[in-house]
C-alpha cells in the first residue's frame, strides 16, 4: 500500500504512551473527543500542526511505557496516516497495526525529515520517500497491510468472515 502525507516531526527518543495521553482522559473512549488530549503531556502545540494527510515522524523507542490504545485511536481520528520512526516499544506497534494505523520503522528516513518534508510510504516494498529521496524501512507482510487498510485487527478479521460489509 502506498501512504502519502506531510511530515509532523516529534523530537526525541522514548517517548513515553503516558505523555502522549495522558491517564486522566482514559474513561473517553469517543475518537472524537479523544483527539482534544492527543499530545497533552508531551506538547500540545503538536495538535495545531496536524492536518488531514499527517505522517508522524518520531525517534528511537517510540510508545514507550503504557499499553494505551487511545494513542493510536485519537492519532487515527486527528488525521494522521501513518507513524515513521526509528524503532516502536513492541506494544505501541502491535497496538497500531491492529487499531489500523500504519507504524512504519526507517531510521534513515527520520533523519531525512524535515517540518512540512513530503513522504511516501510503500509498505509493500520497504521503502520511505523522504522529499522524493528513498530510504530503507521494513516490508509489511501483505496481510497485515490488508489488515491496517481494513481499519485494523476487528474489521478485518470480520471481513474474512463475510461479516463485514466494504
Amino acid at each position: 500500500m502506498i501512504v502519502e502525507g506531510r511530515a509532523l516531526c516529534v523530537p526525541g527518543d522514548n517517548i513515553d504512551t503516558d505523555v502522549l495521553y495522558p491517564g486522566p482522559y482514559l474513561n473517553i473512549t469517543d475518537p472524537e473527543l479523544m483527539k482534544a488530549h492527543l499530545f497533552e503531556g508531551l506538547d500540545p502545540s503538536l495538535r495545531d500542526q496536524l492536518v488531514g494527510d499527517t505522517i508522524l515522524v518520531v525517534g528511537e523507542n517510540f510508545g514507550t511505557g503504557s499499553s494505551r490504545e487511545h494513542v493510536p485511536v485519537s492519532m487515527k481520528a486527528s488525521g494522521i496516516r501513518a507513524v515513521v520512526g526509528g524503532s516502536f516499544a513492541r506494544i505501541f506497534y502491535r497496538n497500531c497495526l491492529n487499531l489500523g494505523l500504519f507504524a512504519i520503522m526507517s531510521p534513515g528516513a527520520v533523519a531525512a525529515a524535515g517540518p512540512d518534508s513530503r513522504i511516501r510510504i510503500d509498505t509493500a516494498a520497504g521503502e520511505v520517500e523522504v522529499d522524493g529521496i528513498a530510504h530503507a524501512a521494513q516490508t509489511l507482510p501483505p496481510f497485515v497491510g490488508a489488515m491496517v487498510e481494513a481499519g485494523g485487527l476487528v474489521e478485518w478479521s470480520r471481513l474474512q468472515q463475510g461479516d463485514g460489509v466494504r
